[in-house]
């Protein structure tokens, strides 16, 4: 496995995103977190309240050494991965989150699973979708206080369906709190072959890696 794609395009990206784009030039920022397990990159606006309102989440494979960036298709409730060859593709990509945030209508088929969405969820496709919590959130995982993990369950009134969310705090050494968010829908039908799937594969997980 190797980070030296992964170094360049850090270093190189937030220039080439300047260049392009003198809106992005005023008001985005990026920041590095090369110690997850898929490195990423992260890109927002700083808010009137110094807070960050996260647009884009660019990951990286060490493994097959690429960048990828997950999206959401709304219409089939999927995530896909959208893989991004080279450097070009990665600042179109990030280029038109960055519209997509800024409200731009030539972007409305994909929603890009960043924070910008998770934090405004409520009053996007989650205001549409009454959901009741039947737990509270349950810390699945947490390291010192740095990291937690936890995760909450609901019951989608309309139709039934579950709704599994997780949430990931992070604080950054500027002790900064990132909180990431996930919402997973899904049936009656799916949930016990998504219990057994996870049961039957238990052994093949790692622990979480903090050194």
């Amino acid at each position: 496995m190797s980070m030296e794609w992964f170094d360049r395009v850090s270093s190189e990206l937030q220039d080439h995103l300047e260049s392009i784009c003198e809106k992005y030039d005023q008001e985005g920022h990026m920041s590095i977190d090369r110690g997850a397990k898929h490195p990423r990159i992260e890109f927002f606006v700083e808010t009137k309240d110094e807070d960050r309102d996260y647009f884009c989440t660019l990951f990286f494979d060490p493994h097959n050494e690429e960048f990828y960036i997950e999206t959401f298709d709304l219409e089939y409730e999927q995530t896909s991965r959208a893989i991004l060859g080279d450097i070009e593709d990665i600042v179109d990509a990030v280029h038109e989150s960055f519209h997509l945030y800024m409200n731009d209508d030539d972007f409305d088929d994909v929603v890009y699973l960043d924070d910008e969405y998770e934090d405004d969820e409520d009053s996007d496709i989650f205001e549409e979708i009454d959901v009741e919590w039947e737990t509270p959130e349950v810390t699945a995982f947490m390291y010192e206080d740095e990291v937690e993990v936890t995760y909450q369950f609901g019951v989608v009134q309309e139709t039934g369906d579950g709704v599994l969310r997780r949430i990931n705090r992070i604080k950054t050494d500027d002790d900064d709190m990132i909180k990431d968010e996930t919402n997973f829908i899904f049936s009656k039908e799916e949930a016990s072959t998504i219990i057994a799937m996870i049961a039957s594969h238990m052994d093949s997980l790692s622990e979480f890696d903090l050194e």
